[in-house]
């Protein structure tokens, strides 16, 4: 039977995936040199589309378990490992290149490790990171106002969070998802999403068309995957805007510090034996964006307001290293995070003020409680209903008490922003 012999018969019986034809090498291509590849679709003249080898090899596992995912940030290198780790055939949209990682750095609390530590990845994360276990509160003064001790949860002798350079937790997760078969493709995201019965047609800014199994939205708060299965959610200012720099890790910085000030907040979090990074929430202002050469003078002058060792951080920003300005913004969506078979993780679905340091938390956990969920029931749409149901109230949670956070800074209430820190904190301990 030839292939357009066999696509006819497939469209009679009605039934199964698609086969997908590798016609003969001989036969005249664009370029000359490779084979041409088809399927049966409706879509197209004929009956039949031309595909590439990474489609030809999507196609051959439809009605099997395959996923798209849009994003190759935290939220979706975990999910693709994670779903990879248990026999899913996945494949990675992401439309920045591979060079565009963002720098600086960022904290992975106790409940980061424990899901990176399920997937054999937080001791590589520890090892290139900086393993700390407390939070030290300073006032307006200069003078300690407190110390919370973060609960350990992968073991006593092991740190309860790690402070990390993202370009090289970011190298750890794609490496992970590598090694288990994932395939990244940069510079192309998604453009359409049609549920077709138990299959969900995707369609990439390419042009190219994926039929998988499912759907996973990982590209961050301003998602165009949410987007397009219909989720619609608020972007919530909240009157801060946040600085971030990288410096030299003093000496004394074991641990994170968090600084008191009249009118705003500072922060230190040790990355490496070498390195850091330096934050300043500055409360009161709208949303503006400033010119890259006034970053760096204007964070050395907000940082001239805190007294002590803040000093010695404000002398360590350098003109020369980049200096990251952010609108502090949340969200998080009310109802169902799923339409058929597609869903939205991290911050997608869930986006914290950074008052927490927890965001990663939530997209780690997400990750790999997504493929939990998926592996204990037998179709797609009720693993991701029991996977919105076990996530909403505690990403929820987390959510709005960084916005309280973020008020009651703006209020100077450090004290009791403090406490709640330390209850949260102790709240995300609880198992996912």
């Amino acid at each position: 039977m030839d292939a357009l012999s066999a696509g006819a018969a497939h469209r009679r019986r009605g039934t199964g995936p698609a086969p997908v034809f590798l016609l003969d090498d001989r036969l005249p291509t664009t370029d000359g040199h490779r084979p041409i590849r088809i399927r049966p679709s409706a879509h197209a003249p004929y009956g039949f589309e031309e595909i590439g080898a990474l489609e030809a090899y999507m196609d051959n596992y439809r009605g099997a378990r395959t996923a798209v995912i849009v994003g190759a940030g935290v939220a979706g290198l975990t999910a693709a490992t994670a779903l990879a780790h248990d026999g899913w055939q996945v494949e990675i949209a992401e439309v920045g290149p591979l060079e565009a990682t963002s720098t600086g750095g960022l904290c992975l609390t106790g409940p980061s490790l424990r899901a990176l530590d399920e997937l054999g990845l937080a001791d590589a994360c520890l090892a290139e990171g900086y393993g700390m276990s407390t939070i030290t509160h300073v006032d307006v003064n200069g003078e300690p106002a407190g110390e919370v001790r973060l609960p350990r949860l992968i073991g006593a002798r092991r740190p309860a969070m790690v402070g990390i350079a993202r370009p090289v937790l970011h190298r750890i997760l794609y490496t992970e998802a590598g090694r288990c078969g994932v395939v990244v493709r940069h510079g192309v995201t998604v453009a359409a999403v049609d549920q077709e019965g138990e299959l969900v047609r995707v369609r990439l800014s390419d042009g190219t068309v994926r039929q998988v199994a499912l759907l996973v939205g990982a590209d961050g708060i301003r998602s165009s995957a949410r987007d397009l299965l219909g989720l619609e959610t608020s972007l919530d200012f909240h009157g801060q805007m946040v600085w971030r720099a990288l410096v030299p890790r003093p000496l004394w910085a074991t641990g994170i510090h968090q600084f008191a000030g009249k009118a705003d907040t500072a922060g230190l979090v040790p990355l490496s034996a070498r390195q850091a990074y330096v934050f300043l929430t500055e409360n009161g202002v709208e949303r503006s964006v400033l010119p890259d050469a006034e970053l760096a003078p204007r964070l050395q002058q907000l940082l001239e307001a805190f007294p002590g060792r803040v000093e010695e951080i404000r002398s360590l920003v350098s003109v020369s290293e980049p200096v990251v300005r952010r609108p502090v913004l949340t969200a998080h969506l009310e109802g169902a995070w799923n339409r058929g078979n597609g869903v939205v993780i991290g911050d997608a679905a869930h986006a914290p003020a950074p008052q927490m340091a927890s965001g990663a938390a939530l997209a780690v956990e997400d990750g790999l409680v997504l493929a939990r969920e998926l592996g204990r029931h037998e179709s797609v749409d009720a693993g991701l209903q029991a996977f919105v149901g076990r996530r909403t109230q505690r990403c929820r949670t987390l959510v709005e008490t960084s916005v309280a956070i973020a008020g009651l800074e703006q209020a100077q209430r450090h004290h009791e922003a403090y406490r709640l820190v330390d209850s949260c904190h102790r709240l995300m301990a609880e198992p996912a």
